[in-house]
């Protein structure tokens, strides 16, 4: 049964207001549709971000028509390229370079209208701010009239994400997910109602397509204070849903420097590093010894693989990062716990969720090295300050993740001791963690590190051609990291001693 059984346009709404960008390009395309006999409706994403002043690059439409004819010739005739989306719904998408230098491209999504007309067909859409539209030959229009059945303004208005129908979750399931999606980026809450049916439903995302629940789950992360959703989530038991070996963590008790279970302390770890990036709020004492500037900033926001930033990959990484804990879990005499291989038993099973979820190699090779590494930089500061070797050895062997790793390893010891945390150990491990990046960039600072080759090996050195020049190289890489030789003829004479002392018969 449709809850927006009265259909008919609204009253006509306020504003709707557009970024310059998109005025021209859809200016360009009513003349285009004019040129093709066609009216199509803007709906969904863009109708609602236009009344909330918000800017848009996707934009959906619905034609009445053979809708994947139309997108097709609109790629062919603006150079575009034509994605078919659902072939049973009619859904395809036109995917267009920016039409501003620097600009980022276009998504036009176009879709069929249902035969029963346009109010019909929003009827059958998610949510009721995404069931609006605009005729599009009206859209230029101070107050557009707005094509409104279901209440979605009114919900504009009420900051409420409030599904269409109890049919449109079990329809697509993927929709579970967008709710989240879209309360996290748009800060609305989810309708009482609508979160009950989120809980109902929650085991129908198991047939969504993996690529699906990625899009809509990395949208989420992509969203400062993404942490509050995923409680919400946590909750209705669809995030369990999404990732199974998260909620095995449910109920594992830790030993008692941790203030939570297994499975609370992964999402306050979430928490602690939207904090740590600067994306929630947090207290100057915690923030003051941690360190961040530019360089830093614009490292996480740089995107990984396509348009989500290493920010939205560190997230995923730290809900992620003890899902091996369960399985490695043992009591020792006396009660003691442990996590014997946590980390890497996390990291194996991480790779093969997020493989399942049809995330890319780099992807994966990202958040996987996330949550192997992730104790490794435990120690800094509370055991001990971080050697120039350590520190040395940490970022060759975690490569693009490292200065996210450490991050994370920060958030860790936050969502660990949670209310109970103690200052003074933990500005130590933030000093230190400060210290091993100052380090790393020291040595990435200086100019060209290697004074030695291996030819100066095989000639000086006298020796032959083999897999002990490549070993002898890293390990020479590593002692000049570590301040231990400059000059080649320091270089040449620490490579002796090296050999001398049959060190270089083991791999380093």
């Amino acid at each position: 049964m449709l809850l927006c059984a009265s259909v008919g346009p609204a009253s006509p709404g306020g504003s709707f207001a557009l970024g310059g960008e998109a005025r021209q390009l859809l200016s360009r395309l009513r003349a285009f549709c004019q040129g093709e006999g066609v009216s199509p409706y803007l709906v969904g994403g863009l109708v609602r971000d236009g009344l909330l002043g918000r800017p848009s690059r996707d934009l959906d439409l619905a034609l009445a028509g053979d809708a994947l004819a139309f997108a097709r010739r609109l790629a062919q005739a603006w150079g575009g390229r034509f994605v078919l989306l659902d072939q049973e719904r009619a859904v395809a998408r036109v995917a267009l370079p920016p039409t501003e230098a620097g600009g980022r491209p276009w998504r036009l999504d176009w879709a069929a209208v249902a035969p029963g007309g346009i109010a019909e067909d929003l009827a059958r859409r998610d949510f009721t701010i995404d069931a609006m539209a605009v005729a599009m030959g009206d859209w230029e229009a101070p107050e557009p009239p707005l094509i409104d059945p279901c209440g979605g303004r009114r919900d504009l208005a009420a900051r409420l994400v409030r599904v269409v129908s109890p049919e449109s979750l079990s329809a697509d399931p993927v929709r579970l997910l967008r709710a989240y999606r879209l309360a996290a980026e748009l800060q609305f809450a989810i309708e009482p109602g609508t979160a009950r049916l989120i809980a109902r439903y929650a085991s129908l995302a198991a047939r969504v397509a993996g690529e699906r629940v990625r899009e809509e789950f990395l949208g989420l992360l992509d969203q400062p204070g993404a942490s509050v959703e995923l409680q919400a989530m946590a909750g209705s038991g669809l995030l369990d849903q999404v990732f199974p070996e998260l909620a095995q963590g449910r109920g594992v008790a830790q030993p008692p420097e941790h203030h939570w279970d297994v499975y609370r302390h992964s999402l306050e770890t979430v928490a602690a590093l939207e904090g740590l990036l600067r994306q929630l709020p947090a207290a100057d004492a915690i923030l003051q010894p941690v360190p961040w500037d530019e360089g830093l900033a614009a490292y996480f926001r740089e995107p990984v693989s396509g348009e989500h930033p290493r920010s939205t990959y560190t997230k995923l990484a730290a809900l992620l990062h003890d899902i091996g804990k369960p399985g490695a879990k043992t009591a020792e005499e006396g009660g003691r716990i442990r996590f014997f291989g946590h980390a890497a038993a996390g990291a194996d099973m991480a790779r093969q969720r997020l493989e399942r979820l049809r995330f890319s190699s780099q992807e994966a090779d990202l958040v996987e090295a996330m949550v192997r590494h992730h104790l490794r930089p435990g120690p800094w500061g509370t055991e001990e300050p971080p050697s120039p070797r350590a520190v040395f050895r940490f970022f060759r062997d975690t490569g693009p993740a490292g200065l996210a790793t450490c991050f994370l390893a920060l958030a860790d010891h936050l969502a660990s001791r949670g209310p109970d945390l103690e200052l003074a150990p933990w500005q130590e491990h933030a000093q230190g963690v400060a210290l091993a990046l100052a380090r790393h960039r020291e040595v990435k600072a200086a100019p060209a590190r290697r004074a030695i080759t291996g030819h100066d090996l095989l000639g000086v050195l006298g020796l032959a051609p083999g897999p002990i020049v490549g070993r002898l190289l890293a390990v020479l890489e590593e002692a000049q990291a570590a301040g231990e030789w400059a000059t080649r003829e320091e270089a040449l004479d620490w490579a002796r001693r090296y050999l001398e002392s049959g060190a270089g018969e083991q791999r380093p």
